[in-house]
């Protein structure tokens, strides 16, 4: 381990103490976990602290461990991202948090803290159902308004529900349910008569 990620250790343990759950040291990246009770005061204190100085949000992701690695997973499902950076002292770090609910997955926003939080959560709203508590304007962003379901979600079909799209007759967008025919795609080989030089 390096100098500056032996600093970075020291430091967050120093200050955030028990509020970590679980720390990784692995291929030169820290990644901590904390509780859902505690990331909202976790991420302030990250922002905040002189000793850390995570003044920017990289990425903010969520992440639907269900089937994990194609085997049974242990623990909750879905779970919140964060790639932070520190411009003062030039080291970065992960933060994980699992949502408390498999049901309704729902953390607090960190909007308030790291402004580019804002169309992040939107997409992981999107994306993946989680909710985030005190955002001012949490709506879809990449699907459409009418859209049913959570695309990044391990239990969602992967043809989808509807399809849209829009008809000249009617003059309008219209939904009509998915018509997928599966094929199987072979791929043509065509050599010359001396290709590579063989005879």
């Amino acid at each position: 381990m390096t100098q500056k990620l032996q600093a970075l250790t020291a430091a967050l343990e120093n200050v955030l103490g028990e509020r970590i759950v679980k720390q990784v040291n692995a291929r030169g990246e820290i990644t901590i976990t904390v509780s859902a009770e505690d990331y909202q005061t976790t991420a302030l204190v990250l922002q905040e602290d002189h000793e850390l100085a995570f003044e920017q949000l990289i990425d903010l992701c969520g992440v639907d461990y269900g089937a994990y690695k194609d085997e049974p997973w242990e623990g909750l499902r879905y779970c919140v991202v964060l790639h932070l950076l520190s411009i003062r002292h030039n080291w970065r770090l992960r933060l994980k948090v699992f949502c408390a609910d498999n049901d309704f997955p729902r953390i607090p926003s960190v909007n308030t803290i790291w402004g580019a939080a804002n169309w992040f959560e939107r997409e992981a709203f999107d994306m993946y159902g989680i909710i985030f508590e005190g955002h001012e304007d949490l709506r879809r962003i990449l699907t459409d308004y009418g859209f049913i379901g959570h695309p990044m979600r391990k239990d969602f079909p992967v043809t989808g529900h509807v399809e849209m799209r829009y008809d000249p007759e009617q003059k309008r967008v219209i939904y009509q349910p998915v018509s997928i025919e599966t094929r199987e795609i072979t791929p043509r080989i065509i050599r010359e008569d001396n290709y590579g030089g063989l005879h």
